[in-house]
């Protein structure tokens, strides 16, 4: 079983902070991740995880994934992650987390190709651009390392009022969705007849990077209900990234 622990080092910083991304290379910087996640999760967002160690959030799908980790190089702290997905350690546990909300069957064809990223978080005091662009980075350096050429995920969006903030923000997105044949099925929908869609509702702003970089939303978005979020689908062709971020992150 290939661990994040084998994974090659990839360079970048910050020059706010001093700061660092690369993908995790021992257990313990898995672990300050995993407690990172809980913190932001758990901690501020109310989920309900179902964990076996206090203060942990890690699941089954961790041992097959590598974790993206922004390190402040100033007190060793890890202040953002990303979980990755590779294309053959997804065959090996059996499918993409994605899979668990969404019927994935018309992305069939993009499976060899395909890198999943998902459960990212940066500490509150840490939320800033110059953390996620290295998040940023640090996955585009990995897919350009690895010749993947798409990127699918969940981008979770706030239910607090009910859903009536995010059915808005998803009826704002129709020139985004993707070609009908890369739509997605949500396996637990959200009802957004039922939900007033007419709200003033702001993007997101890791949403709103998404799609200003050049991703697709697959389909309408499913609800988690341990998160108590809105789930949308989205896809990122490799091919259509926005010309400023393919100069900025890829070189």
């Amino acid at each position: 079983m290939t661990t994040a622990s084998t994974s090659v080092r990839i360079a970048a910083r910050s020059v706010h902070r001093n700061m660092s991304v690369g993908l995790a290379q021992t257990p313990r910087e898995i672990l300050e991740a995993q407690k990172l996640r809980y913190s932001v999760f758990a901690g501020e967002l109310g989920a309900r995880l179902r964990t076996r160690i206090p203060q942990v959030d890690q699941d089954i799908f961790d041992p097959y994934c590598e974790h993206l980790v922004v390190r402040d190089e100033n007190t060793g702290a890890v202040v953002g992650t990303y979980r990755i997905l590779s294309p053959a350690q997804a065959v090996k546990i059996g499918g993409y987390y994605s899979e668990g909300e969404f019927d994935l069957t018309r992305l069939q064809h993009l499976r060899p190709r395909m890198v999943e990223i998902g459960r990212s978080c940066v500490h509150a005091d840490y939320r800033s651009g110059a953390t996620i662009t290295l998040l940023w980075a640090g996955l585009a350096r990995y897919m350009l390392q690895h010749r993947y050429d798409y990127l699918i995920g969940c981008a979770s969006m706030s239910m607090a009022d009910g859903g009536h903030a995010a059915a808005s923000v998803y009826r704002g997105l129709h020139e985004h969705m993707s070609p009908l044949e890369y739509r997605v099925f949500p396996r637990c929908r959200l009802s957004l007849e039922a939900l007033d869609q007419d709200l003033p509702a702001t993007l997101p702003p890791l949403i709103k990077g998404y799609l200003r970089a050049g991703a697709w939303v697959c389909g309408d978005p499913a609800w988690d209900p341990d998160f108590n979020t809105a789930d949308l689908p989205l896809l990122m062709p490799i091919a259509r990234l926005d010309s400023r971020y393919a100069k900025h992150f890829l070189g």
